[in-house]
């Protein structure tokens, strides 16, 4: 049986636009132009304004106020006394012809006292961290901390070590991983007094024929590359300075590899959602690509990656 929303005698609720379940707690007021989903939970000492939009099932927490501009998309979770802006530039009695939008995505969570700046978008099952400052976008999944905020992980990303972990002389070849075609790959290191050298073949140990390579290198720590998919090309990523992490996601598995050594190198086919992120300040990202550049190829929306993938399973 469907509930209808409950108002605590305390609060202050001016809308008639709010969803069936939802509750509002003391001591908070709801201006009349505000829109809220179904089965929320508004905790008491909160104001919610006139240009919100809230989806189902979202959590306030005490000690929250939500301004004009604000898009609060199903299942998101605001932790106690997070702080949200609308104007980059405010001035007392200058209000601006329209506020800046600030999108916070579906699953997204942020934590305690976390403070988000004006017309940023948190992607979708990230989480922002208490305390953090959020100056600019956040990707989907993601896990930032920090002022400003910088990402350290990724949401259910399985952290696999194995490219810096064990001998030098491990067995030589392809490990498949928790991700759909996607592998980890050793290649020969040759060790002698004169140096190190390292080798692959093409259409073997790097398992596709290469028609472009790049190389990525100077990318401040806080950076994050990649965040996209290709539709047809295959692309073979080797560290050959330095260490960065590449995070691999077919849609249901997400999986994260740490390369550090010239002789690993991790092989993305098409439809896996490739990033690139925690670069040491020496990095050289080297990257085998199976097709020339085409801008068509990209896939570069995590939410048109994920329903691409579903209609293909």
């Amino acid at each position: 049986m469907t509930q209808p929303p409950f108002f605590h005698a305390l609060s202050d609720v001016q809308s008639t636009a709010i969803g069936a379940g939802t509750r509002v707690w003391q001591y908070v007021v709801v201006l009349p132009g505000a829109q809220i989903g179904q089965d929320c939970n508004i905790c008491s000492h909160c104001l919610i304004e006139n240009d919100v939009v809230i989806g189902d099932r979202v959590t306030v927490k005490s000690g929250v106020q939500l301004w004009d501009g604000l898009r609060v998309a199903d299942d998101v979770f605001i932790g106690p006394n997070a702080s949200f802006a609308n104007d980059r530039f405010p001035r007392s009695k200058q209000t601006p012809a329209k506020f800046l939008q600030t999108v916070l995505e579906a699953g997204a969570s942020i934590g305690a006292g976390a403070t988000i700046l004006p017309g940023v978008t948190i992607g979708s099952q990230a989480m922002v961290a208490a305390g953090a400052v959020v100056t600019r976008a956040v990707p989907p999944n993601a896990i930032v901390v920090g002022n400003p905020a910088r990402i350290v992980g990724y949401v259910d990303a399985d952290r696999n070590q194995a490219a810096s972990a064990g001998p030098v002389s491990a067995e030589v070849g392809a490990q498949p991983t928790q991700v759909s075609g996607v592998a980890l790959h050793r290649m020969p290191r040759v060790l002698d007094i004169r140096g190190s050298l390292t080798v692959g073949e093409f259409d073997r140990s790097i398992p596709f024929a290469v028609k472009r390579y790049f190389m990525v290198f100077d990318v401040p720590s806080m950076e994050t590359r990649g965040e996209h998919a290709h539709r047809e090309c295959h692309q073979f990523l080797i560290c050959v300075r330095g260490s960065c992490a590449v995070v691999a996601d077919d849609g249901r598995n997400r999986q994260e590899f740490l390369l550090d050594r010239p002789d690993v190198g991790v092989h993305l086919p098409p439809m896996v959602w490739g990033i690139q992120y925690k670069y040491s300040a020496d990095a050289v990202l080297l990257v085998f690509a199976s097709h020339h550049y085409d801008s068509a190829d990209y896939i570069r929306n995590y939410a048109e990656f994920r329903q691409l993938v579903g209609a293909a399973a």
